[in-house]
C-alpha cells in the first residue's frame, strides 16, 4: 500500500506489546506448577506418604496428571469460548472477561488445601488462560503494521518463555519454606501479572477490523485515528480504513458464517483450519510442554542434582533464543524458520533418546551431553516454532471466520498436551519418550513443506488473496512476490477510500461496495 513506509510505528508496537503481556500470564501459569509438585510443603498436603524419611511424601502418577494437564482441559473450552465472547464483547472486554476466571481460579488454587478445591483452581485458571491466549494473538494481528507483525505477534511467545523463566524463579526462591507460603507465593503472585494487563488493556483502543466487522464505524475510525496518532479525517487514516474495510466488507457480502464454514473449500477455508490445527497440535508434539511440565521430575529421575538450577537453565535457555526468532522471522520469514527448526529439534530429540537410553544414571558425562542436548532443542523451539506458530495462525484466516477458526485451532493445541500427559512415566519409557518427539518433528517438516506457505511482508488482505491463488506450497512464493508488487485490492481500497472522503467512515459502512467485492471469484 502506499503509505505502508509512513505508517506511524509507535502506538501499534506499545499496543501489541502490551497485549503480549497475556502471553507472560500463561508461561507463569504453565511453569509454576514443575517445580510446585516438588516443594515438599507442597506435597505434605496434597501427595501420599511413602515412609521413607529422605522422601517422605510423593505425588502419585494419576494425581500428577489430573494436576498437571487439567490444566489443558480447561484452555480448551477457554478457546472454544473465545470466538463468541471476543465477537460479542470486543477483542480487548473479551480478553478481560477471561482474566476474571483466571483470577477466580488463581483464588481457589492460593487458598485450597485440599485436591478438590486446587483441581478446580486449575480449571478456571485454564478458562481464562485458554481464552486470553486466543484473543491477544487476534488483537495483536489485527492491529499491528504488516511490516512488523511477526515480530510483534512473536512477542507473545517470547512473553511466555518470560513467564516460565520467572516462574521457575520464584518456586526456587520459596521451596523451602516449610509452611503455606511455599506455594501460595508463586500461585497468588498472578493476580498482579492479571492486574497489569486488565490496566493496559482499558486504556487501548479496540481494534479497527474488529469494529468494522461489528457495524461500528465510526468507532472504527477513532480507532484508528488513535493507533495511527493522526487526524480522523487524515489521508493516513482514510487509507488504512480503505483497505481493511474493503477486505471486511467483502467477507461480509459474502453472508454469515459458522464453524462448519471453516471447513468448508469456500475462500480456501478448509486448508487454513487444517494449516492452523496443524501447527498449534504440532507446536505442543514436539516435546516441549514434556520439559516444562515434568522437566523437574525428569531431570530429578535422570540422577540429575538440583533439577531445580537445570530448569531455570532450561528457562533461560528459552527466553534468550526466543530473540533471535523475533528478529528473524520478518527477515527470512515463516516457513523457512519453520523448516529449520523442525530439523534442529528432530536431530538433538533422537540424540538425547539414545544418549538417555545407553547411559547410566551417574555417568556425569552422559548427563552433561543430555543437558546440553535438551537446550540446544530448546534453542531451535524458542526461536522457530515458538513464536512462529502463533505468527501464522494469526494471520491466514479471513475476517468473517477468523475469530472461530484462531479459537478452534487454540483449543485443539491445548487439548493436544492433554491427551499426551495421561499418567507421565507409568510406561517406563524414560529417555526413550524422546524418540516419539523426534518422529513427530519428523512430521512437522513434511507438514511445512507440504502445506505452509510464506506470508512474510504481506497485509491481512493480501495473505488472503495468497491463499484464494496458490496451488501448492512451495509455489506460493512467485505469487507472493506478485503480490509485495501490487494492491491486491486496488479496486475495493480506491472506491473505500473515495467514499471516507466524502463522508467519513459512516459512508464507507452504508455503501459497502459490495456491487465491486461481489465480482471477486473465490476459490
Amino acid at each position: 500500500m502506499s503509505v505502508a513506509h509512513k505508517t506511524p510505528m509507535r502506538m501499534p508496537i506499545i499496543m501489541s506489546c502490551f497485549a503480549a503481556f497475556g502471553g507472560f500470564l500463561y508461561g507463569y501459569d504453565t511453569g509454576y506448577i514443575s517445580g510446585t509438585k516438588e516443594i515438599g510443603y507442597w506435597l505434605s498436603h496434597f501427595g501420599e506418604p511413602t515412609g521413607d524419611p529422605q522422601t517422605p511424601y510423593e505425588l502419585p502418577s494419576g494425581r500428577d496428571s489430573l494436576i498437571t494437564s487439567i490444566l489443558s482441559a480447561g484452555t480448551f473450552v477457554g478457546a472454544l469460548c473465545a470466538y463468541p465472547v471476543g465477537d460479542f464483547l470486543g477483542r480487548r472486554y473479551g480478553i478481560m472477561c477471561f482474566l476474571v476466571l483466571f483470577c477466580i481460579g488463581v483464588a481457589c488454587q492460593t487458598g485450597g488445601t485440599d485436591l478438590a478445591t486446587f483441581v478446580v483452581g486449575r480449571v478456571f485458571a485454564g478458562l481464562g488462560v485458554g481464552g486470553t491466549s486466543c484473543l491477544v494473538p487476534m488483537y495483536q494481528s489485527e492491529t499491528a503494521p504488516k511490516s512488523i507483525r511477526g515480530a510483534i505477534v512473536g512477542a507473545y511467545q517470547w512473553m511466555i518463555t518470560i513467564g516460565l523463566l520467572i516462574a521457575a524463579v520464584v518456586v526456587n526462591a520459596t521451596k523451602d519454606r516449610d509452611d503455606m507460603g511455599s506455594y501460595s507465593i508463586p500461585i497468588g503472585i498472578q493476580f498482579a501479572w492479571a492486574f497489569i494487563l486488565a490496566g493496559g488493556l482499558a486504556c487501548l483502543p479496540e481494534s479497527p477490523r474488529y469494529l468494522i466487522a461489528a457495524g461500528k464505524d465510526e468507532a472504527a475510525q477513532k480507532s484508528l485515528a488513535r493507533i495511527l496518532q493522526a487526524p480522523a479525517d487524515s489521508d493516513i487514516v482514510a487509507e488504512h480504513y480503505a483497505e481493511i474495510a474493503a477486505s471486511v466488507h467483502h467477507v461480509r457480502s459474502l453472508g454469515g458464517a459458522s464453524y462448519i464454514d471453516c471447513f468448508k473449500n469456500q475462500n480456501r477455508n478448509r486448508l487454513r483450519s487444517l494449516i492452523g490445527i496443524g501447527l498449534q497440535a504440532l507446536q505442543q508434539l514436539v516435546g516441549i510442554n514434556f520439559i516444562f511440565y515434568y522437566g523437574t521430575t525428569f531431570f530429578k529421575n535422570s540422577g540429575i542434582s538440583n533439577a531445580f538450577i537445570i530448569t531455570i537453565i532450561t528457562n533461560c535457555v528459552n527466553v534468550a533464543m526466543t530473540i533471535p526468532g523475533l528478529l528473524a522471522v520478518d527477515r527470512f520469514g515463516r516457513r523457512t524458520l519453520l523448516l529449520i527448526g523442525a530439523c534442529g529439534m528432530a536431530v538433538c530429540h533422537f540424540i538425547v533418546a539414545i544418549t538417555g537410553t545407553v547411559i547410566s544414571d551417574d555417568n556425569e558425562a552422559g548427563q552433561r551431553v543430555l543437558i546440553a542436548f535438551v537446550c540446544i532443542f530448546i534453542a531451535f523451539f524458542a526461536a522457530t516454532w515458538g513464536p512462529i506458530a502463533w505468527v501464522v495462525t494469526g494471520e491466514i484466516y479471513p475476517t468473517v471466520t477468523r475469530a472461530k477458526q484462531m479459537s478452534m485451532n487454540f483449543a485443539i493445541g491445548y487439548a493436544t498436551p492433554y491427551l499426551v500427559d495421561d499418567k507421565p512415566g507409568s510406561a517406563g519409557l524414560g529417555s526413550k519418550v524422546f524418540f516419539i518427539w523426534g518422529g513427530v518433528s519428523v512430521l512437522a517438516i513434511i507438514f511445512v513443506f507440504l502445506l505452509v506457505p510464506e506470508t512474510k511482508g504481506l497485509s491481512l488482505e493480501q495473505v488472503d488473496a495468497l491463499f484464494r491463488e496458490y496451488k501448492t506450497a512451495p509455489q506460493a512464493s512467485k505469487i507472493r512476490a506478485r503480490l509485495l508488487e501490487e494492491n491486491a485490492q486496488n479496486d475495493d481500497h480506491d472506491a473505500y477510500k473515495k467514499a471516507f472522503q466524502e463522508g467519513g467512515a459512516k459512508n464507507v459502512g452504508e455503501k459497502g461496495h459490495f456491487e465491486e467485492t461481489a465480482k471477486r471469484d473465490l476459490v
